[in-house]
């Protein structure tokens, strides 16, 4: 088995999943970092009828800096929002229909803690795929920790290092396909096939 640390996303990206649900990987998720911006950790990117498109869950600025301290704002409605960019997204796909009414539950969470809410969106996530996958929370954060070390290694502003198998999404042929989005964007166009896929994509770590 091998160690690794995974920081905890929203509806995170195809290769979050595929590291995540690596049978050989025994999984420590970090909730001690420092909050940082602009990453998977608050936002998401699905693929609208527009091309890419990144959904944001707005935070409390509360003065906390550590990740299990950050709180969701709810000030404006922006579950409705997600939701309705989410349905408009893949309402077309093969099987958006299909796990509607699960995919819906995520946006009727209200939980106060970012950290909280993602962890109740992965068991959603992983309701759908049919699959548990067993996993921990630590306990402190270490600077060089003796796990696999994936905090840094998903961006949401640059291309992933991942190597996946191209698939059909709904608007790849206007704009071409778009590689590892959000878990969901494989889900409602591969369906069952969706943990196969998984298996199959490539890392260097």
């Amino acid at each position: 088995m091998k160690n690794v640390l995974l920081p905890v996303f929203y509806l995170p990206p195809i290769s979050w999943f595929s590291v995540f649900l690596d049978a050989e990987n025994e999984v420590l998720f970090e909730q001690f970092e420092s909050f940082p911006k602009q990453t998977y950790r608050s936002r998401t990117n699905i693929f609208g009828a527009n091309g890419k498109l990144t959904l944001i869950i707005p935070i409390s600025h509360t003065g906390n800096r550590e990740f299990k301290d950050t709180e969701i704002s709810y000030r404006e409605d922006w579950r409705s929002l997600h939701w309705k960019s989410i349905k408009t997204a893949y309402q077309g796909s093969p099987y958006f229909e299909f796990y509607e009414d699960k995919l819906k539950k995520i946006y009727e969470l209200e939980e106060k803690y970012l950290l909280n809410f993602n962890l109740k969106v992965i068991e959603i996530l992983q309701s759908i795929l049919k699959t548990e996958k067993a996993h921990s929370l630590n306990v402190e954060y270490i600077k060089n920790p003796e796990q696999i070390n994936f905090r840094e290694k998903f961006s949401a502003k640059s291309d992933s290092e991942f190597e996946m198998v191209e698939y059909y999404q709904t608007f790849s042929d206007k704009f071409g396909v778009l590689k590892d989005l959000t878990i969901l964007d494989l889900i409602c166009n591969k369906g069952p096939e969706s943990l196969t896929y998984l298996k199959n994509i490539k890392q260097s770590y």
